[in-house]
């Protein structure tokens, strides 16, 4: 019988609130399977069963909080015996009574700003969730029409984003890179490297493609690191048990700026197994799902290391070992 728990998404998780159950007991799962849905201080996370099994029973229900670890609930191996009633613990009774409102922190921080009801809001975020967006169309929705005969007043300055909007991610952030800096030992090799002939060869290539189909520099950037680490594999791995543990699969972590404000470093995986234009298929999925809140949980765990684009004419690759979240 094996517990399904409470992933940690980030090494400043300490939490998160169970959203939705996409499985009930009884249901047969296998590896890979989304079967809830977590609200974190990053977002909404779509989080994967990594067993083949039966769901036993559901300990948590929707609406909960609960601490990294918890077990959320039993998942049997197809053909073992079920447990008896009274080893299975009952679920958490935290449901508040009422409707439960799905919303980005963004969007909570939005609507109290505006005097906005969530619960007057249909989302349009995954699985009906609020989105900042939505919050900003009801804002105007809201707005009184002009009188009759007389011109609508010009639109007012755009309203300037408070610096604390995403108080929660930023939080979230400020606590991971301190602790990054606080305990783990760094050190910064700098190289300077001649792209032409890389750009000349992307300039070349792109021009025989049409528009949706062509190339970002930023592909050629993620082969070159998956190749380097083909040829130094002790960079690829993640520091586990107290000590490391070299990775075989190439998952590179890809920093993407949210529209909102914040970063976010999800995963893509096999980077080496992947062609020019499956890698550039896969960072535009990554890159949309991120924004609009649809990451699953492997992809914010996997990484086994990262790399960050720091504009168009210089870029910054982070090597190095990952500690585990």
């Amino acid at each position: 019988m094996a517990e399904f728990r409470m992933p940690s998404l980030g090494a400043d998780m300490e939490a998160g609130t169970l959203v939705e159950w996409n499985v009930q007991t009884g249901d047969r799962v296998k590896r890979g399977d989304i079967i809830a849905l977590v609200e974190t201080d990053k977002g909404l996370i779509e989080v994967e069963v990594f067993e083949d099994g039966v769901v036993e029973k559901i300990l948590v229900l929707p609406g909960a909080k609960v601490p990294v670890g918890t077990a959320l609930a039993f998942i049997r191996a197809e053909g073992a015996a079920p447990l008896p009633a009274a080893a299975v613990p009952s679920a958490l009774p935290v449901t508040p009574p009422g409707k439960r409102v799905i919303a980005s922190p963004s969007a909570r921080k939005l609507a109290a700003e505006l005097g906005i009801d969530l619960t007057a809001i249909q989302g349009s975020g995954p699985r009906g969730a609020i989105q900042r967006a939505d919050i900003e169309l009801a804002a105007r929705a809201a707005k009184p029409a002009p009188p009759a005969g007389k011109p609508a007043p010009p639109p007012p300055p755009e309203r300037p984003v408070p610096p604390d909007y995403q108080a929660g991610m930023r939080r979230a952030i400020a606590a991971a890179m301190g602790r990054s800096n606080r305990e783990i030992p760094h050190y910064y090799l700098e190289m300077e490297i001649d792209m032409e002939c890389a750009l000349t060869w992307l300039e070349g290539e792109n021009l025989k493609r049409s528009i949706k189909d062509r190339l970002l520099p930023a592909v050629l950037l993620l082969k070159a690191v998956a190749r380097a680490l083909a040829d130094v594999p002790e960079l690829n791995g993640y520091w586990l048990d107290d000590r490391h543990q070299v990775s075989e699969a190439i998952h590179i972590g890809f920093a993407i700026s949210m529209r909102q404000g914040g970063l976010i470093t999800p995963a893509i995986h096999n980077v080496d197994m992947l062609s020019h234009d499956e890698l550039m298929g896969a960072m535009r999925d990554l890159i949309t799902r991120t924004r609009a809140g649809r990451l699953r949980s492997s992809e914010m765990t996997d990484a086994t290391i990262t790399v960050t684009n720091l504009g168009d004419l210089g870029v910054k690759t982070v090597f190095g070992v990952i500690y585990p979240p």
